[in-house]
């Protein structure tokens, strides 16, 4: 997390390096929707209440199989004298609801995310890049790097000499105790961004706090499960890299599917690689240009190493480049270029 001015750059995990990550954490926040998929069955009126062994019916006959959940028995003994029988079946149910699971999984991992949100003064999209966009710990609000930059005016249309907050024209915090205090209460408001940068803070040991993956991990669950996506992205980070917790591929594909379903540019390039990796082109492809679609311009440059290599098309490749193009022209001001050329460090946008 960089401060300037009371202005908190969000931060986060980069696609290939990143500082340090959290610590060790239980598999909560497991996803609504995989959960459920994992433990698709049919509708109990689809089971009939027939031992499937000796035939008997009625109400006591709620003995199901664990596994397919399709057959129903008396008791325990007529479920072990008809496994080997049900043996076949059973696993052909499995089967097809694994499938038919994973189908419908795909179907919500490639959906198309939220679009960006849009800066609360100028209303255009903020921009993914980190640098095009500010936390300010005043009010909660993140603002656009051009907002940002831009001089601020009393209600009378007069330059305000000291430094305000471009929304609430709050004054901006002139010492770390005062950006401390004021984050610590968007904290106790539940503010995903706060709670977030807080787990920063503690995976870096910075701004006055130790170095503490554990913290770290509770802060990023925490902001999380309130729908902040680059949260899950760290999360899955630190898994992949074994940053203060051991390494767990499972783990931090899950966190990056979390991330990317919730819009994060960041875990979608990450799948991205690891479907690379796994030879499967044609997912990567998917991945990549939800990526690039979002502002991603590493997946861009990734996307074109696969045509050039010739795991994507050409007609694939200037897809994505029309895409990132809209991106971009959605994004651009003059305001935000203004702030670019004056320091580009600190407000570059694309």
């Amino acid at each position: 997390m960089s401060v300037d001015s009371g202005e908190i750059c969000i931060d986060g995990a980069s696609k290939s390096s990143s500082k340090d990550s959290a610590s060790k954490s239980s598999s909560d926040g497991i996803c609504e929707v995989k959960d459920m998929l994992q433990n698709m069955s049919m509708d109990d009126k689809d089971i009939l209440s027939i031992c499937a062994n000796c035939g008997k019916e009625g109400n006591d006959v709620n003995n199901i199989c664990n596994k397919c959940k399709q057959v129903k028995y008396c008791n325990a003994v007529c479920k072990k004298k008809h496994r080997h029988k049900h043996k076949k079946q059973c696993e052909e149910h499995v089967r097809l609801a694994a499938q038919r699971a994973a189908k419908l999984y795909d179907e919500e991992l490639f959906k198309q995310p939220p679009p960006l949100d849009d800066c609360p003064i100028c209303f255009l999209p903020l921009p993914s890049l980190e640098s095009g966009k500010r936390y300010k710990t005043c009010c909660g609000k993140v603002i656009c790097s051009g907002c940002s930059y831009a001089p601020v005016y009393d209600d009378q249309g007069n330059k305000v000499d000291e430094k305000k907050c471009a929304f609430c024209r709050i004054p901006l915090p002139d010492s770390d105790e005062e950006i401390f205090e004021r984050e610590k209460k968007r904290i106790e408001k539940d503010d995903p961004i706060a709670i977030h940068n807080r787990g920063i803070d503690y995976r870096d040991g910075t701004n006055g706090f130790p170095q503490d993956y554990k913290k770290a991990f509770e802060f990023w669950h925490r902001a999380g499960k309130l729908g902040y996506a680059l949260a899950y992205c760290n999360v899955g980070y630190v898994y992949n890299n074994g940053r203060g917790v051991e390494i767990d591929k499972k783990k931090a594909i899950h966190y990056y599917e979390l991330a990317a379903m919730r819009g994060n540019e960041l875990a979608r390039c990450n799948l991205g690689i690891e479907e690379i990796k796994a030879g499967n082109y044609d997912r990567a492809f998917k991945h990549f240009m939800i990526a690039v679609q979002c502002g991603d311009n590493e997946s861009l440059e990734t996307i074109q190493k696969m045509y050039s290599n010739g795991f994507a098309t050409k007609e694939d490749y200037t897809k994505a480049l029309r895409a990132y193009q809209e991106y971009l022209n959605e994004i651009k001001s003059p305001q935000r270029d203004e702030a670019a050329t004056a320091n580009e460090t600190l407000y570059r946008y694309y």
